[in-house]
């Protein structure tokens, strides 16, 4: 579900500007969305997930949360936004 999400950066998806540099606070941030987007894609399927790799790998950066506060909330909203995309593919039962 992570690397669906990076999938989604292309622009013939929702063009996001993809980050390539390894270990820069952009790349950062797009692990951060890949991830919050994982989460929630996997909590909206009722699919098994580790809560706690969610929370170990999203800890992982932290280090440039720190410089902007407010990124945490930006992330987010990108990754509610990545998670609609998501689950916008899966045709919806006539039930």
């Amino acid at each position: 579900m992570h690397e669906l999400a990076h999938a989604t950066g292309h622009p013939s998806r929702l063009d996001r500007d993809m980050p390539r540099k390894y270990g820069s606070p952009d790349y950062a941030m797009e692990e951060l969305r890949a991830e919050l987007a994982s989460a929630f894609v996997c909590a909206e399927l009722g699919l098994p997930t580790e809560l706690e790799q969610h929370a170990s790998y999203i800890g992982g950066w932290l280090e440039a949360l720190k410089h902007d506060k407010r990124e945490i909330f930006r992330a987010a909203t990108v990754a509610q936004s990545i998670a609609d995309w998501v689950l916008a593919l899966i045709p919806q039962s006539e039930a």
